[in-house]
């Protein structure tokens, strides 16, 4: 009868591991960042950073692009830094990080760390935008662009574990070094915070993620069967349909589908 019952168990979370994701992303889409001027925000991402301008999704907002990753970029009248927020840096990869970092110096950006090298991944740097968005520039010749978002949590492995269970990806170690989430290329990350409390992600200047999906709405019922919250239901813009949930971090995730008319 014990052995019947190890087994059992063993069968229940070998289902429980297999089981599909609530709402399996097909690939990474945005990140919103909170500005005073949208418009001015976008100018310095395109001439300094190097992304493409795009179409704003509404009125009084801004968009760039770095490949497929989009900066959905809105407007605030309180700007708060995203270091020490639930939604930490965003990072992007270059082939020379030195010039990066004197170009957006130069055009007011706050250089938070110089150039360093961490032994056995890749040269990093931290720039702060004009605006408060924490950004690691990086040396990985394997994904140049939008590289990684990083979280500072209670429990990185209970949340990167939570993301990969509700939105599939890729577990996996950048380099064998660093763990992570990857989804079609771009990391998600996550550091603790140690005894700190982290900031709501929501008013500050990285404001949410984003995963594009095949199917908002059925997602969104499969992650409130999950018991996962909803914090905006399915709505559309011309192009999109999309909605909000919030993990149990308090992580503003949005489930974005581009193949509506």
């Amino acid at each position: 009868m014990k052995y019947a019952a190890s087994l059992s168990a063993c069968l229940l979370a070998a289902t429980t591991a297999a089981a599909e994701p609530a709402a399996r992303a097909v690939t990474w889409d945005n990140v919103h960042i909170r500005v005073a001027d949208p418009a001015k925000a976008a100018e310095w991402y395109v001439t300094v950073l190097g992304a493409s301008p795009a179409k704003p999704p509404a009125p009084g907002t801004a968009q760039v692009t770095f490949g497929t990753c989009v900066i959905t970029i809105v407007k605030t009248e309180t700007m708060k830094p995203s270091a020490g927020s639930l939604i930490d840096h965003i990072g992007l990869s270059y082939p020379d990080i030195a010039d990066r970092v004197t170009r957006a110096a130069a055009a007011g950006a706050k250089v938070v760390s110089e150039v360093k090298m961490s032994p056995g991944i890749f040269r990093y740097a931290y720039i702060e935008d004009p605006w408060g968005v924490k950004i690691e520039l990086v040396e990985d010749t394997e994904r140049a662009g939008f590289h990684h978002v990083h979280l500072r949590v209670k429990n990185p492995e209970t949340t990167l574990a939570w993301f990969q269970q509700h939105f599939g990806g890729e577990r996996a170690k950048l380099r064998d070094k660093v763990d992570g989430v990857r989804y079609d290329g771009v990391w998600l990350f996550a550091m603790s915070s140690g005894n700190d409390t982290p900031a709501s992600s929501s008013d500050h200047a990285i404001q949410n993620i984003a995963l594009r999906v095949k199917d908002v709405d059925a997602g969104i019922k499969g992650l409130n069967g999950a018991g996962v919250k909803t914090t905006v239901e399915p709505r559309s813009l011309p192009g999109m349909r999309y909605a909000f949930v919030e993990d149990p971090n308090g992580i503003r995730v949005e489930l974005m589908d581009r193949s509506q008319p």
